[in-house]
């Protein structure tokens, strides 16, 4: 026990000859030929990981220390790239907002060639709605003085009713147009905002002739009634109702039809955005927003079409004639509106296509400022790996001489 040291010295001592090895270390001197060969193999070494990092990502400017001027040109162009492609999504979905519009636009247009379909069906049905005709041998004219008209001619006083309602009490110097104008008007026969009941007008032989597009029954009166006789009707003043059952049905139909287009309509849209229905959509085409176009939509479903629903259960020709005149008139929008939503999806799918090649082109550009030739950069690996053996070959060569002092102990 008397022998051994003390720890606290032990390491004392261990510190002391610690330092004294490293200052020894420091002090070592090399040959030339060693230092020479030694900053070879570095040299090499660094070489050898660049050449590594060139084909581990296969360009030859990974950084701006490599290429100032071409890395950052080429970062400008990538980035440009990338905005254009996030662009690009926005741009296709546009162009399924459209495509979506326009299909909704060819199937309304079926469903209202299949509307009119019924409406020519119900004209080949015949018209059975009551009428009153005048029997007049002499053809009258709307011009015609009501004095000079009916049996002894008519008087200031003299009414003229139809369906118990007074519609015209005759004054001096009234004429014909102003009975017809008379029946047409009253709001109590024909209310106003609603769809019109009876109908009076001139036929082509000069006789006054009353309608009842509903198919009610139609009565004509008056304070004279032989003058009234004369005037329109003779004899027959009075016309039972009558329902045509071809005509209600297919009006029916019609409608249904109808509601199919409000349907339909409604269900046109992609993504939230409805181009049929009142709905707006704005592309942009470049990352500054400076380029863009705004495709406004329509509202088209039937009220927007202006179909209206069948009118007095199509019970005159003249309520099926106005159907068919606002279907036509609908098709007419329908193809307008579609030839306008296909200008504005071609020019979106243009631009769409423009972007995609102009990313390509981005693209292209800033690989050809940074991307490396890998055969050629493999080459240069392979050419570093056999300096490098040969640097080392150097380096045992030049600690021969220093080698062979051993062999004088």
């Amino acid at each position: 026990m008397a022998g051994l040291i003390p720890r606290e010295s032990s390491d004392i001592i261990a510190r002391s000859v610690h330092c004294q090895k490293g200052a020894i270390m420091a002090d070592i001197a090399l040959s030339i030929g060693v230092r020479q060969s030694l900053a070879a193999i570095k040299s090499t070494t660094s070489a050898q990981q660049a050449q590594q990092l060139k084909l581990a990502t296969g360009k030859r400017i990974n950084s701006a220390i490599d290429n100032p001027v071409n890395f950052f040109q080429a970062s400008g162009l990538s980035n440009r790239a990338r905005d254009l492609n996030s662009l690009l999504d926005s741009i296709g979905q546009a162009t399924k907002v459209i495509e979506a519009a326009d299909k909704g636009i060819k199937a309304l247009t079926k469903l209202i060639e299949s509307a009119q379909g019924s409406a020519r069906q119900a004209l080949q049905s015949t018209s059975t709605t009551p009428r009153i005709t005048g029997n007049n041998g002499t053809p009258l004219t709307g011009a015609t003085a009501l004095s000079d008209a009916g049996a002894g001619g008519f008087a200031a006083g003299d009414t003229i009713t139809v369906n118990g309602t007074t519609v015209l009490t005759v004054a001096a110097g009234d004429d014909v147009s102003d009975v017809v104008d008379a029946i047409n008007g009253n709001t109590t026969l024909n209310p106003a905002g609603g769809a019109a009941k009876i109908q009076a007008s001139l036929n082509a032989r000069g006789q006054i002739e009353i309608e009842s597009l509903d198919g009610a029954a139609l009565t004509l009166s008056g304070s004279d009634s032989a003058k009234v006789g004369t005037l329109a009707g003779g004899a027959a003043l009075s016309a039972a109702a009558v329902t045509n059952t071809t005509r209600r049905d297919l009006s029916a139909q019609f409608d249904l039809l109808r509601g199919h287009i409000d349907q339909l309509a409604a269900d046109s849209g992609y993504n939230g955005i409805n181009l049929l229905d009142n709905g707006s959509l704005k592309v942009q085409f470049n990352e500054g927003n400076t380029a863009s176009i705004t495709v406004s939509g329509v509202r088209f479903n039937a009220q927007g079409l202006g179909v209206g629903a069948a009118t007095n259960r199509w019970q005159s020709d003249k309520d099926i004639n106005d159907s068919l005149s606002s279907l036509t008139d609908a098709l007419a929008r329908l193809r307008n509106q579609s030839s306008a939503f296909g200008s504005n999806l071609s020019v979106v799918q243009t631009r769409e296509d423009f972007t995609k090649s102009m990313i390509d082109t981005l693209e292209t550009g800033a690989d050809l400022l940074v991307l490396a030739d890998q055969n050629e950069e493999a080459a240069k690996l392979v050419t570093l790996n056999t300096r490098q053996q040969l640097a080392s070959t150097a380096l045992s060569l030049a600690t021969q001489a220093e080698q062979s002092v051993l062999r004088l102990f």
